[in-house]
């Protein structure tokens, strides 16, 4: 089960690619300013992820309209999240939990998935200004979505 709603976001630096190189991802670099919207997928390169990460890109004004920032999760390199990124015009911030630290904080870790290893599942957060987590959802299976109506609904309280 992921962390309660109620709870305090268990806070994060990530490495993150871009065209400067690598990037400090900081969660609480957010507080006070805006809400986030963490999105934990299991892999890069793999079609419901690729899917998701280009619709929330098609869709990034109106998570900035609501005043979030969207970060989304894996534990995949920073370097294939980039590549991934470049090949699929994913705009939204990818951060790398190589290590799975924030996937298990977050208590989103999905054991052997496909066989091949641990991985983060897909799970959806929203976090408050005060850092206060204000929606926790994880799929029943990798292959489903998060309900992205709740997370916007959730981002408007």
């Amino acid at each position: 089960m992921p962390i309660a709603v109620g709870s305090k976001a268990p806070d994060f630096t990530l490495k993150s690619k871009t065209a400067d190189g690598l990037v400090d991802v900081k969660l609480s670099d957010n507080f006070g300013k805006q809400q986030t919207v963490l999105l934990f997928f299991p892999l890069a390169y793999t079609g419901v992820c690729t899917q998701e990460m280009c619709d929330i890109t098609s869709g990034l004004d109106a998570y900035a309209q609501l005043g979030a920032r969207v970060i989304a999760i894996s534990v995949d390199s920073p370097f294939a999240q980039e590549a991934w990124a470049q090949a699929n015009k994913i705009k939204v911030t990818l951060a790398s939990d190589l290590n799975k630290e924030v996937t298990k904080a977050y208590d989103v870790l999905f054991p052997m998935l496909a066989g091949v290893g641990d991985t983060s599942a897909r799970a959806a957060f929203v976090i408050g200004q005060d850092g206060t987590v204000k929606y926790a959802e994880q799929t029943a299976t990798p292959k489903d979505l998060p309900n992205f109506e709740a997370v916007k609904a959730a981002l408007g309280n």
